[in-house]
């Protein structure tokens, strides 16, 4: 089946005007024709925070109950016993000014990168290398640590970072298509609980504008707000 058709065939299966259920949704991304590979599944979240005030910033960390579906390349600056912790811990790449001289040459094979707090002097000049990926250590989403073994560990069993763009806007994986509709559930509640816990003091009104979920070649579906924001 081509791309167009099976998108015009699935966008049939979604009611614009109305907003789903989570279960609803996740339903409907199940009941869609897939593509020829495991989607992603995401969600796009619209705050009714004001970006432009710095104290309405929404960003943070967090591990989905079932994992993302998605093998993590962890790469972490730290040396002597640091090193072998995230070694052993299971980091793809560990070192210094050798990971500092690749990365500077183009070398960008991860997903993520940690840094213990001793180095990030160092590691600032690659600063808009890693900048501009949105990959560089930052202590609010807890990538600047000593603690580098328990953030390799939770990366690869499915951490996942979320940060508020300048529109008030957030994109986040919450797992697989293959994967089961508890799991899926499970994950998307689990994020939006993170995201309603991290909502700065000073933001009034309504929180979760809009949500949406959607696969990665797939219809996207809108949800319920009102569902959403009443979450504990």
């Amino acid at each position: 089946m081509k791309r167009g058709k099976r998108v015009l065939e699935n966008k049939k299966l979604v009611d614009k005007s109305k907003r789903y259920s989570i279960d609803e949704a996740i339903d409907i991304l199940k009941s869609t024709k897939k593509a020829k590979f495991d989607e992603t599944v995401e969600l796009a979240i619209l705050l009714g925070v004001d970006p432009k005030k710095s104290d309405q910033m929404v960003r943070g960390a967090t591990t989905l109950p079932h994992g993302t579906g998605k093998k993590v390349r962890v790469l972490v600056f730290a040396n002597g016993d640091k090193a072998k912790e995230a070694l052993e811990a299971g980091a793809d790449y560990v070192g210094e000014d050798d990971l500092i001289e690749k990365i500077s040459n183009g070398f960008m094979d991860f997903d993520l990168v940690i840094s213990t707090p001793d180095l990030m002097k160092k590691i600032g000049k690659l600063g808009k290398i890693l900048g501009v990926k949105g990959l560089m250590p930052n202590p609010k989403v807890g990538t600047v640590t000593n603690d580098v073994a328990k953030v390799v560990s939770e990366a690869k069993k499915g951490r996942v970072q979320y940060k508020m763009d300048k529109n008030a806007n957030i994109h986040s994986i919450v797992g697989k298509i293959s994967f089961t509709k508890e799991q899926l559930k499970e994950n998307i509640l689990h994020l939006l609980t993170e995201i309603k816990r991290a909502k700065p003091q000073s933001a009034k009104g309504t929180y979760f504008k809009s949500v949406t979920l959607s696969t990665t070649m797939g219809v996207g579906v809108p949800l319920d707000t009102g569902e959403i924001n009443s979450l504990k």
